[in-house]
């Protein structure tokens, strides 16, 4: 029997964290760039609502102000304004987790450039949209001309759909009431805001989305420039004391090769809007995420992956695992036969140089399985008898080296 515990003693002390802690961890999670702008965004509107100015007649973004008076710097004031307090407020609660995760990709410098970048091109976009529907000959209508939008739900659109090709899911819940097809989601957002609440801006949220997917299929790729452009700005003095903060990511130490599309070439210093994939992207009706062209590590089967083409110098367990896979996946013969030496002897020059028909031959026709290579007959037996197919299960602890974790995964993925 343990001895009583001390009656002061409280069981789950380092669980019972207070709520301003909580809050305090909260907050420190969250990266540099996106907390800069959820402050900046909350101090605004508190200046605002101290000082009683509620019109934003000179900050807001106006496409007749612009045209007529050329006033650009609306496209970036009217962003950081906010016209209530559940305005500012359920922009910034989107914000959190949409800007965290493409801070922690980009880089905070690189999603600042990028978030100017979509800033100016929704603003393009709604002054050309905004003209064309005001001087169209079969019915003019100046409404968007004279249209005062302020808010960062433009950008947050983009987002949306930059966040939606980087998660690469087919369909995504809304509201957590019903699911969606992933190129919809924002549109169907769109349509649920505009009949939910007033004095939203169609055009404005609209051309967030084009933007967004603009920038998905790699049409803003001429203006993204490379690494080296991130890179020198970091290393500024002026900058200095913003990145040595510990919530600030540098773009050389995030994920630069990221799943969100930036530019095609990875090594060059800007990229081209002929270049890459663009035109084979244009056609494809949902955005994909852009895959380099190093090969990278699945989370789903952690391990080096092996291929014919490796170098002589490998071990001779993983020498004889992959000549045993290569040979399974070959050969067309009963998995009861037993394994003929030739096929550990063809595969040696298969695995040294380059490949050639008449080895892959040889390892195909003298290559039989072994069950015993890289499992025992008791963890193929355990797999069978969870209901998996024999030879998928000895092929999958080959391409696992009998870890019978990995294999699991791998069966999983096959049958999913």
């Amino acid at each position: 029997m343990p001895p009583p515990r001390p009656r002061n003693m409280r069981p789950n002390i380092v669980t019972e964290a207070g709520v301003s802690t909580r809050l305090n961890q909260y907050w420190e999670s969250i990266p540099f760039l996106t907390s800069a702008i959820v402050i900046v965004c909350g101090i605004i509107y508190l200046v605002c609502l101290l000082f009683g100015y509620d019109s934003f007649a000179e900050v807001c973004f106006l496409p007749s102000a612009l045209v007529s008076r050329f006033q650009v710097y609306r496209i970036y004031t009217s962003i950081l304004f906010h016209g209530s307090l559940l305005h500012v407020l359920f922009n910034m609660m989107a914000l959190v987790p949409l800007g965290s995760e493409m801070e922690r990709v980009m880089g905070s410098v690189r999603l600042l450039y990028v978030t100017i970048l979509l800033a100016t091109s929704n603003a393009i976009l709604h002054i050309i949209i905004a003209i064309l529907v005001a001087y169209n000959p079969i019915q003019p209508l100046e409404y968007f001309m004279n249209e005062c939008a302020i808010g960062f739900s433009g950008v947050l659109f983009s987002m949306i759909v930059i966040e939606t090709s980087l998660s690469g899911a087919q369909s995504r819940s809304v509201f957590g009431l019903f699911n969606v097809p992933a190129k919809w989601y924002p549109f169907l957002l769109l349509v649920v805001f505009q009949l939910l609440m007033e004095n939203v801006s169609l055009l404005g949220h609209l051309c967030g989305i084009i933007s967004g997917f603009a920038y998905t299929y790699g049409l803003f790729n001429i203006l993204i420039p490379g690494t080296s452009f991130y890179s020198s700005i970091e290393s500024s003095s002026l900058l200095s004391s913003c990145v040595r903060r510990p919530k600030f990511i540098v773009c050389t130490g995030g994920n630069t090769s990221g799943y969100i599309p930036t530019h095609s070439s990875r090594n060059s210093t800007s990229g081209g809007i002929l270049s890459g994939n663009v035109w084979r992207n244009l056609s494809s009706l949902i955005p994909q995420r852009e895959v380099s062209a190093q090969p990278t590590e699945d989370s789903r089967f952690p391990g080096r992956g092996r291929t014919l083409g490796s170098v002589q110098g490998q071990a001779d367990s993983a020498l004889h695992s992959d000549s045993s896979l290569q040979a399974r996946l070959l050969d067309n013969s009963s998995p009861d036969q037993p394994l003929d030496s030739s096929a550990h002897d063809t595969a040696q020059p298969l695995l040294g140089g380059r490949n050639s028909a008449g080895n892959v031959a040889t390892v195909a026709a003298g290559a039989p399985q072994n069950q015993g290579a890289n499992a025992s007959e008791e963890e193929i037996k355990k797999l069978v008898s969870m209901g998996f197919d024999r030879t998928q299960v000895e092929v999958a602890l080959a391409a696992a080296d009998g870890d019978l974790n990995v294999a699991v995964e791998i069966l999983m993925s096959q049958q999913g």
